[in-house]
């Protein structure tokens, strides 16, 4: 099922769901909050069926969740092939390992500093970054389920000391990701020089049958890569910039302290 064709689905099932209640547009949008004319452009297409209108529907509409699954669904398929790739390959691992010379890695990303990287692409509008911070915040799902894997992330020092109204925020929820048993940061400080990591992000994902995905990016494009070589050279590239971050314990009062020059004088 095409991304249009799978909304349609969507907006045709909105509307039977509202029929079965004997319920019109008008009623609909009033237990909602939403105008008569907000309703009819989401069931006719004009409007879309995002993940609020979503949720509202089902809990007016007693669908126990189909809704909101069914925008989830859509949305996956509209992603392009490589992220999905990577997604299954983030959902199925054991293990986890991020590294990113500038950014905080997603995974561990909070909404506002989220928000305020995606952003930074001038040609995307605030509703596409809306969706892709819903997205990413989706991803973090996997931190807090029964079995989450182990994850391993290196950042370097100078990616946390930016001057950003919501750095200091972003800091305090990495110390608590930091106090989980299955989270691992190493921070890479200002004084290490030149290391192998600065040449760009990579992320790797380990399965349960030990085999391992990677995932770079660069300014125009995102690759996936599973091969041999290639995994074995990220591999090759991790150990180089896992060797030159700070312990763990180093890390965690490396990153205190950056975080008291964040907080207000």
């Amino acid at each position: 099922m095409g991304h249009e064709d799978a909304f349609a689905f969507i907006r045709d099932q909105v509307r039977r769901q509202r029929a079965l209640r004997g319920m019109s547009q008008e009623e609909f949008g009033k237990r909602a909050n939403y105008s008569a004319s907000t309703v009819s452009a989401a069931e006719t297409g004009t409007r879309p069926i995002d993940m609020p209108y979503a949720t509202r529907a089902d809990e007016i509409l007693d669908t126990g969740g189909l809704l909101v699954s069914l925008v989830k669904a859509a949305q996956r398929d509209d992603r392009p092939s490589w992220f999905k790739r990577w997604l299954d390959a983030e959902r199925a691992a054991t293990q986890l390992r991020y590294y990113h010379p500038t950014l905080v890695p997603g995974l561990l990303q909070t909404e506002n500093y989220a928000r305020a990287v995606l952003r930074l692409d001038p040609t995307r509008t605030d509703q596409q970054v809306e969706k892709l911070v819903a997205d990413r915040l989706e991803r973090q799902e996997i931190l807090t389920r029964e079995q989450p894997p182990l994850v391993i992330a290196v950042l370097d020092e100078s990616a946390l000391r930016r001057r950003d109204a919501i750095m200091a925020e972003q800091l305090r929820h990495l110390q608590r990701m930091a106090e989980r048993p299955y989270i691992q940061l190493h921070l890479i400080p200002d004084d290490a020089g030149l290391h192998v990591g600065l040449s760009g992000q990579l992320a790797l994902a380990r399965s349960a049958d030990g085999n391992w995905t990677g995932n770079l990016t660069n300014q125009l494009a995102d690759f996936v890569v599973t091969d041999e070589e290639s995994v074995a050279l990220l591999l090759a590239r991790w150990e180089g910039v896992r060797g030159v971050a700070l312990p763990q314990n180093q890390s965690l009062a490396l990153l205190k302290e950056v975080e008291s020059q964040h907080a207000p004088q």
